[in-house]
């Protein structure tokens, strides 16, 4: 299909000059092209980098020097489109584009699949913004035998097209260098086509495919993941391997060493010896106390939820590289679907097993409301984060192979029963499911160390304070009698229904102010003798289902309405309590001792 044939000149005045502002430039592109990769370049500062679509759903912004100017670099959210019915993420990057936000468009495009790139490439043009397109994976499209014609491509579009392959730094110079000359692309319209023919007529000239060079194991099992007879054993292993680094190692090995040689032998005997010299009982006892700041608060968040929660950030980013999550969404499609959603909702499901805060957050991906409200639901009520999971694993792990079957296959039925019920109550209909696959791959140590340190880094800038936060209102709150007066009431609950011991109701209630709380109450509980291996999976279940934490509440109620999150907070406690009520009165009928 010809192009246009006025040229214009790339080399004409920059556009970066005097300005009032540095200049914003936007990295915009379909989903898992590497937009946070090319966005850590050339600011310096890494960015969340994900194989799967969805981790940008909020902008991030940094600095970076062009020539003698600072220019701000905004990542923006990864879109499919800018024009028809958009989705959250897509609704956010037009209106930064409509509304003047963004000066410059530098687009980042998976250099395997043209076509995609450039139908996106067409509706930039039509913003009338200076651009760069930048042909990121350029040494995976030569494995796939996909070859570009970049200098010709940049001629037809008028723009600069930059060949680059951002995890190794290359075309990042010449990308830096081509920023001045960014140039306002011809749009399809000018020329009288359509976007879809205009694409499909452009890939086919400038592109051409010829041998490919890919591993056949890698091509074998990017095949054999997705499919059921080799996907369920494979994901049995991938379970199992997380069980014992997150689950062994981390829960059991590292918090072992951290809480019973480091803290219990030295810092809290340490702490304990110092405060002595305090004059003040009160101050003694809101530092080293039952509910200290050292002896509770960073007890629990350094030696007990620390350790696990690093072993799964690790494990986890090797998975998210490795190009492993996008095709559990694929294999994961059949059974969401009975559940009103599609296979893309595995994305923030798996997230919130990091944090549901952040999960619930990362719905917004999702294409209809009504989707959105019930991934939201099933987060809130099965999805355990990383505490959570560390507790599961350390204490269930410990006991026997059969109390974390039974617990999950509990918490599964669960979210599949009100999915299913939810699909068929609330109005409204499911989107199209369209996932773009990256390869299946080799993640690089240091993309993942880098990954694993910033959320470690994360946690304790973020997590930690918050956990000596909670335990001085846990302190104030025991000394005001808020907290007995809060175990006295639910006591009979727990105690009866439930069946577990009455030292459990203050551990649900801490759950609330802090999940991380209440999943190291059962974790100290477990480890004291206080519950038998029976309460331990009633009492882990029941906290699994049980109402977010406080944070998470507080996303509800932002992302739907205050209205909403109380009707999901009233529901999931009611299955809560439940279901854990008919759990234990099944292992005891039948005499399962675990």
């Amino acid at each position: 299909m010809p192009c246009p044939h006025a040229i214009p000149d790339l080399k004409a005045t920059p556009l970066l000059r005097l300005r009032a502002h540095p200049l914003r430039i936007a990295l915009i592109g379909n989903p898992n092209v590497g937009k946070s990769v090319v966005f850590g370049r050339l600011t310096g500062r890494y960015a969340t980098v994900s194989n799967y679509p969805g981790t940008t759903v909020t902008i991030t912004k940094g600095r970076a020097m062009v020539g003698a100017e600072m220019c701000d670099v905004i990542d923006t959210p990864g879109v499919n489109a800018l024009e028809g019915v958009l989705s959250e993420d897509e609704r956010i990057t037009r209106e930064m584009l409509v509304d003047g936000g963004a000066e410059m468009v530098v687009q980042i495009a998976d250099a395997r699949n043209l076509r995609r790139a450039l139908l996106l490439t067409s509706q930039l043009a039509d913003f009338k913004r200076p651009m760069i397109l930048v042909l990121n994976m350029l040494d995976e499209a030569r494995a796939r035998g996909v070859d570009i014609d970049s200098e010709a491509l940049a001629e037809c579009l008028g723009i600069p097209v930059i060949e680059a392959v951002a995890t190794e730094g290359r075309g990042m110079s010449e990308l830096r260098a081509a920023l001045p000359v960014a140039a306002i692309p011809r749009a399809a319209r000018d020329a009288g086509i359509d976007h879809l023919h205009w694409a499909d007529g452009t890939a086919a000239r400038f592109r051409t495919i010829g041998t490919v060079t890919l591993g056949r194991f890698q091509e074998w099992l990017g095949r054999a993941v997705r499919q059921p007879l080799t996907g369920l054993p494979i994901l049995a292993l991938v379970l199992y391997v997380t069980y014992l680094f997150v689950g062994v190692l981390g829960a059991q090995t590292l918090v072992g060493a951290l809480e019973n040689v480091v803290f219990g032998g030295y810092i809290n005997p340490a702490a304990t010896a110092l405060t002595a010299h305090i004059p003040i009982a009160v101050a003694r006892d809101f530092l080293t106390g039952q509910y200290g700041l050292i002896t509770m608060g960073l007890t629990y968040s350094i030696a007990i939820v620390l350790p696990v929660v690093t072993t799964f950030f690790l494990v986890f980013g090797f998975f998210e590289d490795s190009g492993y999550i996008p095709r559990l969404a694929i294999f994961a499609d059949r059974l969401f679907r009975s559940m009103g959603l599609n296979g893309k909702a595995v994305l923030p499901m798996v997230l919130g097993l990091g944090c549901d805060t952040m999960a619930t957050m990362t719905t917004r991906i999702l294409g209809t409301p009504k989707e959105r409200l019930i991934a939201i639901t099933l987060i809130a009520l099965g999805v355990p984060c990383s505490a959570q999971l560390a507790t599961i694993m350390g204490i269930l792990g410990g006991i026997s192979v059969w109390a974390l079957l039974t617990l999950f296959a509990v918490v599964l039925m669960q979210m599949v029963i009100v999915g299913f019920l939810a699909a068929r109550a609330l109005p409204g209909d499911r989107s199209d499911f369209i996932l773009e696959l990256p390869p299946i791959r080799m993640p690089r140590l240091r993309n993942l160390l880098t990954k694993t340190g910033l959320r470690v880094k994360w946690y304790l800038g973020e997590a930690v304070p918050l956990f000596l936060i909670g335990t001085a209102l846990l302190f104030l709150m025991d000394r005001l009698g808020a907290l007995a007066w809060l175990t006295s009431a639910a006591r009979p609950i727990v105690t009866g229904a439930l069946g577990l011991p009455s030292d459990a109701a203050q551990v649900f209630v801490m759950g609330f102010l802090r999940r991380d709380y209440g999943a190291a109450g059962l974790f100290t509980m477990a480890h004291d003798g206080s519950l038998t291996g029976l309460q331990a999976v009633v009492a882990l279940t029941v906290m699994t289902l049980f109402v977010p934490c406080v944070a998470n509440l507080l996303m509800i109620i932002k992302e739907r309405g205050l209205r909403v999150g109380v009707a999901i907070l009233t529901f999931v406690t009611i299955v809560a309590i439940s279901t854990g009520t008919v759990l234990n009165t099944i292992l005891r009928v039948l005499h399962v001792t675990f």
